[in-house]
């Protein structure tokens, strides 16, 4: 195993890696998110319509407006999918199959959460999640973004067993590397600390300064950074957020030293290189004697 302090640059030479992850989600009958863009809520036992309608925005026009976008830039890209779009949106999960995207599992619906479920019920949701989203992308999924980040102390297992390669699950470390999960290998991806929904009640440009100050410092400071950078496409995929998005990769697009990857290649290479959690005192503050 290399320790990825020893390592200067991502593959081809490149000093950073952005990996871009669009969230495909969808709730459970009656259901909307917890947030929208709308500054007050009905209350509390009442079926938000206007919640709901707004949710399926990324499912009927969202993912669309994503993928034309990405295709326009040439990037990859992975697709977090929760199964029950398998239903909801068969044609949008095939779609996004067909246009060269991963497709990573994201639990069955948003509000059936892992971390509430007994042993059992949380491998059988894991794997039929997977074969839910194979049979309508006609791609097996080998990652995995658990709703809310809600996993549980199995999740890792009960992954490893189901033949995924990688989580987005490392809110403890700021680079991809190898784990082990029940006596199996795969990848542990950071997520993104700052994604389009916490811009719902402000502006769109705090998102853009916030990502171009972020790459900015990595890119000047830290060889072979890692960023992440999620779009919710009930969100993400509206046109004052996706104009956003645009302009933000091209700014990336205009420096040296970017490689633009999805977060399943940026897993392989990590395996393959066999890249262990880095020692942050050292990559980060070496102290001189």
């Amino acid at each position: 195993m290399n320790d990825l302090t020893n390592q200067s640059t991502w593959p081809g030479g490149n000093r950073i890696a952005i990996a871009i992850n669009v969230d495909l989600e969808v709730w459970s009958e009656g259901n909307a998110p917890s947030y929208s863009v709308q500054t007050s809520s009905v209350r509390p036992g009442t079926i938000s319509h206007g919640g709901i309608a707004w949710s399926r925005y990324g499912g009927t026009s969202g993912v669309w407006r994503v993928m034309s976008m990405l295709q326009r830039h040439g990037l990859p890209a992975n697709f977090a999918v929760n199964a029950a779009c398998a239903h909801e949106f068969p044609d949008a999960v095939a779609a996004i199959a067909k246009a060269g995207f991963d497709i990573s599992g994201h639990g069955y619906t948003q509000d059936q959460l892992l971390a509430y479920m007994s042993p059992d019920e949380e491998r059988a949701t894991i794997h039929n999640c997977l074969d839910l989203l194979e049979a309508a992308s006609g791609t097996r999924p080998t990652g995995w973004v658990t709703p809310v980040h809600a996993h549980t102390d199995r999740t890792f297992e009960f992954l490893a067993e189901a033949g995924v390669l990688w989580h987005n699950e490392a809110a403890e470390s700021d680079r991809p590397h190898v784990i082990t999960a029940g006596g199996r290998k795969m990848v542990a991806i950071p997520g993104s600390d700052f994604t389009d929904n916490r811009v719902l009640k402000t502006a769109p440009h705090l998102l853009l300064e916030t990502y171009k100050r972020t790459f900015g410092y990595l890119h000047a400071h830290e060889p072979m950074a890692y960023m992440g950078l999620s779009i919710h496409a009930q969100f993400g995929g509206r046109p004052l957020m996706i104009a956003a998005f645009d302009e933000l990769i091209r700014h990336f697009k205009s420096f040296p030293g970017v490689w633009f990857a999805s977060q399943g290649e940026v897993a392989r290479y990590v395996m393959e290189a066999g890249i262990e959690t880095p020692s942050n005192a050292r990559r980060l503050f070496e102290v001189s004697n």
